[in-house]
């Protein structure tokens, strides 16, 4: 497996990807401040801003794919940090505005096709990068509102 970091990359690289074949704009991905970061910051179709935490994960994991690591505590932290990119990008502050969680999995190129199970592919979107296949396998929108402090 690569290493975590180049994990998640290639996870937003995927969801990036992957908004894009659905008409989106990526503005943002990796966007920092001193409050935390944002994965993937989007504009759909409808022009609506989407604020996307991507988690990326090995088969077999222990926490539902990565939803259950989306804390209560991380929701907050991601909704400061949201706030802090409108204050700072003024253009998209009468835009609606969503939080939207990609979860991705990722396993090693198999020599002979594996069979996934409809649950598994919701997408059918799939890319390989450097012997590993990432799978976008659920895409939760507004996956959790202005969470309460």
């Amino acid at each position: 497996m690569p290493a975590t970091d180049e994990l998640g990359r290639s996870g937003e690289d995927l969801i990036a990807q992957w908004i894009a074949t659905k008409g989106g704009q990526v503005l943002v991905q990796r966007w920092h401040c001193v409050l935390g970061e944002i994965d993937i910051i989007a504009l759909n179709r409808s022009g609506d801003l989407i604020f996307i935490e991507v988690k990326t994960r090995s088969p077999y994991n222990i926490d539902q794919d990565g939803v259950l690591a989306v804390t209560r505590s991380k929701q907050i932290k991601l909704w400061k940090t949201a706030q802090l990119f409108l204050v700072k990008n003024p253009k998209h502050h009468d835009r609606n505005c969503r939080f939207d969680i990609a979860l991705v999995q990722c396993q090693p190129v198999q020599s002979q096709p594996v069979h996934h199970s409809k649950t598994k592919r919701p997408s059918g979107f799939t890319r390989t990068f450097e012997k590993h296949e990432f799978i976008l396998i659920n895409y939760l929108v507004h996956a959790f509102e202005q969470p309460i402090q």
